[in-house]
């Protein structure tokens, strides 16, 4: 995957990494039941899928993005974010079926809040190997979704908990991360979920038991459709 830049092709930031994620019913897109508690407030999730929509339409319009600091610190942090982007099938711009469309994002908080933001949509859109680059005409119709992530942190097979905790695994230069919502999504249990991570860091479905790294990370997760009913 190419590496990106805030206002390309100038200064060039790590490289996200996209995973893989099933097209969910529309109305599972919260994915409130996967969320820690609240962090940022309407205001900072609005401002956040703000600049996820203004990063794509720069590229597709071919301008410089001017993406500011926000006044409210919080989004100033470094954190790690997941941007997943799903399209609606129906022309009139209704909430209906959707499709994944990309999903980058940053395991670990390398970049502002705000910036990871912009970099990881623009990366969902047009970077995601899986996926042709998003066009004009697909842009209007982007559904879009939010993880901001919690640090990693060490934690022992029998405590991942399915619905809120993500995990990635990793044994030397190999590592594989799926989002909290992944397993509720396709209904694992813990040992599934611990084995499918595995084989998404290209790994035996078994080395969680053995000589793998297990980290786990709580995500905030909120979308266009929670924020904005009507979008």
């Amino acid at each position: 995957m190419s590496r990106l830049s805030e206002t390309p092709p100038e200064k060039p930031s790590a490289e996200p990494t996209d995973v893989p994620t099933e097209r969910p019913p529309a109305d599972r897109l919260s994915f409130a039941s996967t969320s820690p508690a609240q962090e940022l407030s309407l205001e900072q999730r609005r401002i956040l899928l703000h600049i996820s929509h203004a990063a794509i339409r720069s590229i597709l319009e071919r301008r410089a993005f001017q993406n500011d600091p926000p006044a409210a610190p919080e989004l100033s942090e470094p954190r790690g974010v997941f941007t997943t982007l799903y399209l609606r099938e129906d022309d009139a711009g209704a909430l209906g079926e959707l499709q994944l469309r990309g999903c980058v994002g940053y395991a670990v908080p390398v970049a502002p809040l705000y910036r990871a933001v912009a970099e990881t949509a623009r990366a969902a859109a047009f970077d995601d190997s899986r996926f042709a680059p998003v066009s004009r005409e697909e842009e209007c119709r982007l559904e879009i979704s939010l993880s901001v992530l919690s640090r990693l942190f060490p934690v022992r097979p029998e405590a991942v908990e399915i619905g809120r905790h993500g995990l990635l695994i990793s044994e030397g230069l190999r590592r594989g991360l799926l989002l909290p919502q992944v397993p509720v999504e396709h209904g694992w249990d813990r040992e599934t979920f611990l084995q499918q991570t595995c084989r998404k860091a290209g790994l035996p479905p078994d080395a969680w038991r053995r000589t793998a790294t297990i980290e786990a990370f709580v995500a905030e997760v909120f979308s266009d459709s929670e924020i904005e009913p009507s979008h």
